[in-house]
C-alpha cells in the first residue's frame, strides 16, 4: 500500500524526462545516460558509450523491426526510454512510469470548474522493459515490475542473484550471468595450474555476487583454495587501496587475483600495486567489468601486463556504426539527450535555453560529424541491446501469430498484452541475433554462456593491447601458446600455496587449507606409499633412490678376493703346509728316538687337530650352504678340541707321573700310549656328542641376515648370506675347547718344575700361555665389533686368524724344534741309556729341590725344604 501511495503521488506530479516514441505496442527502456551524481544530486555527467550508444542501439533496433515486413507486420513498436543515472534508487523512481497505466485511480471526486469531470489522458501501457544496465538497478526495478507482471530483458546485468526464478520470475537477460563467468574464470585458473588465489570485489551486488559465485564453484570443483577474499568499500577512505595491497601480500604465494570490481576500483588497485613497487607480481584475472577496456589500465599498463580478462562474446554491428555515425542534431531530435552528448563528444558548446554560455569553450557549429571530428568505437553491449529488443519483438510476433491469426495489427486478445503469457513467449524464443549467434533463454531466463578471453600484452608485441587468447562456451578453449607475461615471459607463472613435493617426499597438509602443505622426506628405510604417507619397506628390501617404491636388498657373502679373506687364507695355507711337513717328517722318522719320545700316538692326534684348525678357515670363508654349515659346526670346535685334548692328556700324564713319583716308585695308572689315546678320544667324544645333539635339535641351514648390514643410509644396506650360527652358539661351540685349554694351562703351570730334559711340560706350558693371550685378545675384538656394518667380515677374520695363530703356536712350540733336530742335527736323534722309573723320578726330584734352593738364595733367603719323596 505504501508503494501504491508513492506511485499515486508520483503520478500526480511532474513526469520524468524521457524519450517517447509512439507505437501500437510500447516497450520501456532503462539506460544509464548519466553517471551517478555527487551527494544530493541524482545525476552527474553524461555517459557517451554506456549511455548514449546503448540508448541509440534500442532506437536503431526499433527502426529495423518497424521496417521489417516479416517481423510484426502492420504493428509498430513504440518506446518510453528513461535515464537511470547509474543509481538504483533513482532508477526505481523513474521506472514507476512503466506501471502507472496499470494503476486504477478513482477520479469520481474530481471536477472541473464548470462541474464537468476532467479529461485525463490515459498513459501508454508498457508491455515489456529493455534494461537495466547495472545489476543493482535491475534488481530494484525487477521487484516493481514483478508486482505488475511486466517482463523485463536486460542487456548487461550479470549478477547470479537474478537467476533466482522464484524472486525474479519476470526477469530475463541476453547476457550470461556471472555464475557462467565465474565458471569460466575457475576453468582459466585451473588451466594455468593455479590452486591458490585471492579474490577482490567492489562492494555491491555485482562484485559480491560474482565473487560468491566464484567461491561456490571453486569449492564444488575442488583443488582451488582462496587465500584472501577482500571487499572494496563503496566509499573508500584514503589509503584503503594501499591496505588492500598489503593484505594481498600477506599471502604473497597467491599471486593470482580474481577481480570483480568497477573500473574506478580496478584502476586504483593497479595504482596502489605500482606504488608498492609490485609491478609484475600480481596476476590479475578480471571479470567483464574490466573486459577489454583501456580506461581502467590507463597509465598503469606495466602493472596490468599479463592480466587475463573475460568478456561476453560479442561482435561489432556494422549497421549500427553506419546508423550512429550518420546521427546529427538535425536528424536525431527524438533523443532528448543527444545535444548534451554532442557537446561532450565534440568538446564544444551549444546555445540552449536555460544554459549559460561558457566563453571558455568553442561554439558548436552543428556540422560536426561523429567518427570524423571525434573518436568513435562501438560500445561492447550494443549487440546485446539490439538482441534484447529483437527478443521482445520475436516474442510479440509469436504471440500475435497464436492469438491474432489472420488479423492485421493488434487484435483484442492482445489488447492489453497479458504479461505472464508474454513471458512464456519470451522464454521460448530462439533466433540468430545481430552477431549471428543464437539468442535463447533457459528456464531461469539466462542466456547461454559465451565468452571471449583476452590477455593484456605489452612486451614483444607490435601493438600493445588486449589479445584474444581463447573462448568459453560451456567449456574452456585456451591457446596457452599465445599467452605472455611480465617482461614477455611465455612460461605461465605459478600461483600456488605449496610447490609440489620432491620425489620421495610426502605431503603434510596444513589444517583447514587443502592446497597448502609441508613436504617431509620419507627417511631411513621408508618409501612413499601415497602422496600423504610413508611406509617401511619389507625387511628384505630397501627403498628406491627416489623412494617411490622398494627394491630387493643385495645379498653379499665373504668373497675369496676380499682383503678380509686373503690374510686368513694365506695364514691357513702356510699352516697346512707346515703341518703337513711335520706329519710327513714324523712318519718318515717314525721309529727315531725323538719321534718316539714325543709320544707318537698323541702327536699324530694333536697334529690332526692342528690341521683341522687350519682347515676350518676355508669353511668359514666358503659360500654358505647346508653342507658347509654342517661342516662348520662339526669342525669349528673339533680341531681345537682334538689339539687341547691331546695336550691335556700329555700334561696330565706328566703331572701324574711326577706327583706319583714323589710318593711311590710304582708308576700311576693309564700312562700307556693306548690309555692316553682312549682318554683323548673320550674327551673328543664329548665335543662330538654336543655337535650331534645340536644337529638333531636344530638342523644346519643358511640364513640371510638383513639386520647386520643395515646402516642409516639404505644405499649401503646389504643382506648377509651366512650359516645359522649366532655369536652365542659359536662361543658355545668353542666353549668345551676353551675348558680343555684352561685345564691344560693349569696342568702346565703345575708341571712347570719338571726338568726339560725329561718331558714336554714347559713347551706345552709356553704354548698354553701364548694361546690364552691370543684368545683373551680375540674376545674384545670379536664382541666389540658386534655393531659394525662389517661385523661378519671382521668376526670371521678375527676368529680364523686367532685359531690359525693358536695352531701355529702349538706347532711352533711343540714340533718345529723336533723337526729341526731330526732334519738338521740327526746326530742328536739317538737312543740314550734307559733308566728305571724310580731313577728318573729321584733325579727329577733332586733337580727340582736344587733349583728351588738356588732360587731362594738368589732372593737372600736360606731355607731347608723337607724331602717330600720320603
Amino acid at each position: 500500500s505504501y508503494l501504491m501511495i508513492n506511485i499515486f503521488i508520483w503520478s500526480q506530479g511532474t513526469q520524468p524526462q524521457s524519450i517517447k516514441i509512439e507505437g501500437d505496442i510500447t516497450l520501456g527502456g532503462l539506460f544509464p545516460v548519466h553517471s551517478r551524481g555527487p551527494a544530493g544530486v541524482p545525476c552527474g555527467e553524461i555517459k557517451r558509450e554506456k549511455g548514449i550508444h546503448r540508448l541509440e542501439a534500442m532506437l536503431y533496433a526499433l527502426d529495423q523491426i518497424n521496417s521489417d515486413p516479416d517481423l510484426l507486420p502492420n504493428i509498430t513498436l513504440g518506446a518510453r526510454i528513461l535515464d537511470t543515472c547509474s543509481r538504483d534508487t533513482y532508477a526505481l523512481e523513474q521506472s514507476l512510469t512503466f506501471v502507472q497505466a496499470l494503476i486504477q485511480k478513482d477520479n469520481s471526486d474530481v471536477r472541473c470548474s464548470n462541474g464537468e469531470p476532467p479529461i485525463i489522458p490515459k498513459p501508454e501501457r508498457v508491455v515489456g522493459v529493455i534494461g537495466a544496465s547495472g545489476s543493482s538497478v535491475s534488481i530494484m526495478v525487477a521487484n516493481v515490475l514483478r508486482l505488475f507482471a511486466i517482463p523485463q530483458i536486460s542487456y548487461a546485468s550479470t549478477a547470479p542473484e537474478l537467476s533466482d526464478n522464484s524472486r525474479y520470475e519476470f526477469f530475463s537477460r541476453v547476457v550470461p550471468p556471472d555464475s557462467y563467468q565465474a565458471q569460466a574464470m575457475v576453468d582459466i585458473v585451473k588451466a594455468m595450474g593455479w590452486n591458490y588465489v585471492s579474490t577482490l570485489a567492489s562492494e555491491g551486488n555485482y562484485g559480491e555476487s560474482g565473487v560468491d559465485a566464484f567461491l561456490q564453484i571453486s569449492r564444488e570443483a575442488g583443488g582451488l583454495c582462496i587465500a584472501q577474499s577482500i571487499k572494496i568499500p563503496r566509499e573508500p577512505r584514503p589509503g584503503e587501496f594501499e591496505k588492500v595491497i598489503k593484505r594481498l601480500m600477506e599471502t604473497s604465494n597467491a599471486r593470482g587475483v580474481i577481480i570483480f570490481a568497477n573500473e574506478d576500483d580496478i584502476k586504483r588497485v593497479l595504482q596502489a600495486a605500482k606504488k608498492a613497487n609490485l609491478t609484475g607480481h600480481f596476476l590479475f584475472v578480471g571479470s567483464d567489468s574490466w573486459g577489454a577496456k583501456n580506461s581502467p589500465i590507463q597509465d598503469q599498463e606495466d602493472v596490468a601486463e599479463g592480466a587475463v580478462t573475460i568478456l561476453p562474446k560479442r561482435a561489432s554491428i556494422d549497421g549500427f556504426d553506419q546508423y550512429f555515425t550518420s546521427r546529427s542534431l538535425e536528424n536525431n531530435r527524438r533523443n532528448i539527450w543527444f545535444a548534451e552528448f554532442w557537446e561532450d563528444d565534440f568538446k564544444c558548446k551549444l546555445t540552449r535555453p536555460g544554459i549559460k554560455y561558457d566563453p571558455g569553450r568553442r561554439k558548436c557549429t552543428g556540422d560536426e560529424r561523429i567518427n570524423r571530428d571525434s573518436q568513435y568505437e562501438q560500445e561492447g553491449k550494443v549487440q546485446f541491446v539490439i538482441d534484447a529488443v529483437y527478443a521482445m519483438a520475436h516474442a510479440l510476433h509469436s504471440m500475435h501469430l497464436d492469438l491474432c491469426a489472420g488479423s492485421m495489427g493488434v487484435c483484442e486478445k492482445m489488447d492489453p498484452v497479458e504479461g505472464r503469457m508474454l513471458l512464456q513467449y519470451i522464454r521460448s524464443v530462439n533466433f540468430n541475433g545481430s552477431a549471428g549467434t543464437g539468442v535463447m533463454f533457459n528456464e531461469n531466463g539466462d542466456a547461454p554462456g559465451r565468452y571471449d578471453i583476452f590477455q593484456y600484452q605489452l612486451s614483444n608485441v607490435s601493438s600493445p593491447g588486449y589479445k584474444l587468447i581463447g573462448q568459453w562456451t560451456n567449456h574452456l578453449r585456451l591457446n596457452s601458446e599465445e599467452m605472455q607475461w611480465s617482461g614477455g615471459d611465455r612460461k605461465i607463472p605459478e600461483s600456488v600455496c605449496s610447490f609440489p613435493c620432491e620425489s620421495g617426499e610426502r605431503k603434510k597438509m596444513v589444517k583447514g587449507v587443502p592446497c597448502c602443505w609441508h613436504c617431509e622426506l620419507c627417511d631411513g628405510y621408508q618409501y612413499l606409499l601415497d602422496e600423504f604417507s610413508c611406509d617401511m619397506c619389507p625387511f628384505d628390501m630397501r627403498p628406491l633412490k627416489n623412494r617411490t617404491g622398494c627394491r630387493p636388498t643385495p645379498i653379499i657373502k665373504l668373497e675369496w678376493s676380499s682383503p678380509w679373506a686373503i690374510i686368513p687364507v694365506f695364514l691357513a695355507i702356510l699352516g697346512i703346509l707346515a703341518t703337513t711337513g711335520v706329519i710327513v717328517t714324523f712318519i718318515r722318522f717314525n721309529d727315531t728316538p725323538i719321534v718316539r719320545a714325543s709320544g707318537r700316538e698323541l702327536s699324530y692326534v694333536l697334529l690332526t687337530g692342528i690341521f683341522l684348525i687350519y682347515l676350518i678357515t676355508f669353511l668359514m670363508i666358503a659360500e654358505p650352504s647346508v653342507a658347509v654349515c654342517a661342516f662348520r659346526r662339526l669342525l669349528l670346535g673339533l680341531g681345537m678340541c682334538i689339539s687341547y685334548a691331546a695336550m691335556l692328556t700329555k700334561t696330565n700324564r706328566i703331572y701324574r707321573i711326577f706327583e706319583q713319583g714323589k710318593k711311590s716308585v710304582t708308576p700311576p695308572k693309564f700312562i700307556s700310549p693306548t690309555s692316553q689315546l682312549i682318554i683323548t678320544f673320550i674327551l673328543i667324544s664329548v665335543q662330538l656328542l654336543g655337535v650331534f645333539i645340536w644337529f638333531g635339535v636344530m638342523p644346519p641351514h643358511t640364513i640371510i641376515d638383513y639386520e647386520e648390514q643395515k646402516p642409516p643410509n639404505p644405499e649401503f644396506a646389504r643382506g648377509v648370506l651366512k650359516c645359522d650360527m649366532s655369536d652365542l652358539s659359536l662361543i658355545l661351540c668353542l666353549s668345551y675347547s676353551i675348558v680343555l685349554m684352561i685345564t691344560c694351562t693349569v696342568y702346565a703351570i703345575k708341571s712347570r718344575g719338571v726338568p726339560e730334559t725329561f718331558n714336554e711340560a714347559k713347551p706345552i706350558g709356553f704354548t698354553m700361555y701364548t694361546t690364552c693371550i691370543i684368545w683373551l685378545a680375540f674376545v674384545p675384538i670379536f664382541f666389540g665389533t658386534a655393531q659394525s656394518t662389517e661385523k661378519m667380515f671382521i668376526q670371521t677374520t678375527t676368529l680364523t686368524v686367532s685359531m690359525s695363530l693358536s695352531a701355529t703356536v702349538s706347532l711352533g712350540m711343540l714340533y718345529i724344534p723336533k723337526v729341526y733336530v731330526i732334519i738338521f742335527h740327526p746326530e742328536q736323534n739317538v737312543q740314550k741309556r734307559k733308566r728305571s722309573f724310580k731313577a728318573v723320578v729321584q733325579a727329577a726330584t733332586v733337580t727340582t729341590q736344587l733349583s728351588q734352593k738356588s732360587s731362594d738364595k738368589q732372593n737372600g733367603e736360606s731355607k731347608i725344604e723337607p724331602d717330600r719323596s720320603q
